[in-house]
């Protein structure tokens, strides 16, 4: 059956699928078909995380066509991802941890790294667009409001949409020709699951980031996990998705709820880092804030602001900052022209990973003053740093994305699309982080909370870990077990 055309026994109307075609087409006429290639699939060492989480990378269309090598039929598990943004980079490091912590060997399939690829072509081109309509919707309200909100918000809610996404991921399944089809795959974005059922692939599982329901994520025929009980009743019945329709609903099979993706680092010493936040605010040590630039590379204005607030704090060695601004080093030059005078107390970790390493575990148990900046050019490398430096971290600064999950105490700056508040909704429920703060006054009310009352942060740390017994974190092991067929 056309995926594009029925989705869960839902009819996509004649216009849409029509539209989906369209789509398809113009993708192949910029793009080309390469739907006859075999593309060879060769696992190779991953440097950077190699040593941390077991991963290897699956390397594609660099052998002689055809040419498959190194995979585990038996203890294989694919992790299926596309660098867009952080944050499928950052739960897919999830989905591997926990497969290394069980046994497993996670293979790192980034399908937008294939660049000789139609499906990498596709993927950019979107990513390209995605990107560019975050940092506008950061400085134009207007497009924010009238355009990037209801696109986020209600455009990929929509069946349709998916119907057009189905279609595209027909361009994407060649990646897969030559990677063994009995490996499971854990697709932590619905474009790799698409791809992958679309390759014939036999056991996919569709790993849904978001807590705001929206077709944009299904996949049929994958089994959909999700991380909240109110993303599972929306998604099982498709509420909202063909306007006020009421549709056909997901089968019972196809739909889990998991809990939360979280590292298998993270979740194994959540006690520990709990009880070590709570003694600092005891003894008034500094007290640390984790501030992390996402894959987009918007909101610097707010980190300015945040870091104006605590500059004399910093001096005053009342607070301390840790800066993650991934690989967008031009972040640096900017703050230093907006935050006059931190340079001063600055010290920067730019591209020396054994020095990230070393200062991650080092401040587990050492005292932290100042600010601490830290860049590297590689995406893993990048993405990485902020898991690192959580453990260590009183406070995570953070839009409420798919970081919302973690089990760290977390406050919420403005959102990037509509679909992101629910992140902070359903964490301020759980009681590990904040309410949105929608503006720069908000935002700097939450920062003084933080740092000069006795409840936001043990409070915070509590709930963490009465969360963690009730199995809130769990999610990422969960996800693995269905993969795996153990569950």
């Amino acid at each position: 059956m056309d995926k594009s055309k029925v989705i869960f026994g839902n009819e996509i109307p004649s216009s849409a699928v029509n539209k989906a075609e369209k789509s398809k087409s113009n993708y192949t006429r910029k793009y080309g078909d390469d739907s006859n290639r075999k593309y060879s699939a060769v696992v190779r060492e991953n440097k950077v995380l190699g040593d941390i989480l077991g991963v290897s990378d699956i390397r594609v269309g660099e052998d002689e066509d055809g040419r498959c090598e190194g995979f585990d039929v038996d203890k294989g598990i694919i992790v299926g991802n596309i660098r867009m943004g952080f944050g499928h980079y950052r739960i897919s490091m999830a989905m591997a941890s926990a497969a290394h912590s069980m046994g497993y060997k996670p293979y790192w399939m980034d399908l937008n790294s294939y660049k000789d690829t139609t499906c990498t072509k596709v993927i950019s081109a979107q990513n390209d667009l995605y990107s560019m309509g975050s940092r506008i919707s950061q400085k134009d309200p207007i497009f924010n409001k009238c355009y990037w909100e209801p696109l986020n918000y209600e455009g990929f809610k929509k069946l349709t949409y998916n119907s057009c996404d189905q279609k595209n991921a027909e361009l994407m399944a060649p990646v897969f020709s030559c990677v063994p089809k009995e490996i499971p795959v854990i697709a932590t974005h619905v474009w790799p699951a698409q791809a992958a059922l679309h390759a014939g692939m036999k056991k996919v599982v569709n790993a849904i980031p978001d807590n705001w329901p929206m077709a944009l994520h299904l996949a049929e025929g994958s089994i959909h996990t999700i991380q909240t009980h109110y993303a599972y009743q929306g998604y099982r019945t498709l509420k909202g998705m063909a306007g006020r329709k009421v549709l056909s609903p997901m089968p019972q099979d196809s739909l889990i709820y998991t809990g939360h993706y979280v590292d298998h680092e993270l979740v194994t010493n959540i006690e520990e880092d709990c009880m070590r936040r709570m003694a600092r605010k005891d003894t008034g040590e500094p007290m640390r804030f984790l501030l992390t630039i996402g894959g987009a590379g918007a909101q610097k204005e707010i980190f300015a602001e945040i870091i104006n607030k605590l500059l004399p704090k910093i001096r005053e060695k009342k607070a301390a900052l840790y800066i993650n601004i991934g690989d967008y080093f031009n972040v640096w030059e900017d703050l230093k022209k907006m935050c006059p005078g931190v340079q001063e107390v600055t010290e920067l970790h730019i591209d020396d990973w054994a020095d990230t390493l070393h200062f991650a575990r080092e401040k587990l148990t050492g005292k932290v003053e100042g600010i601490h900046l830290f860049c590297h050019k590689d995406i893993f490398q990048a993405v990485y740093a902020t898991n690192l430096l959580m453990r260590s971290c009183d406070v995570l600064v953070t839009k409420p994305s798919e970081l919302s999950f973690y089990p760290v105490p977390k406050l919420f700056i403005k959102r990037i699309g509509g679909h992101e508040m629910w992140g902070a909704i359903h964490s301020a429920h759980m009681g590990d982080g904040t309410i949105e703060c929608e503006d720069i006054p908000h935002t700097l009310q939450m920062t003084e909370l933080f740092l000069e009352d006795d409840v936001t942060l043990k409070d915070m740390c509590e709930n963490i870990i009465r969360n963690k017994q009730s199995g809130i974190y769990n999610g990422a092991y969960e996800a693995v077990k269905i993969a795996m067929g153990i569950r």
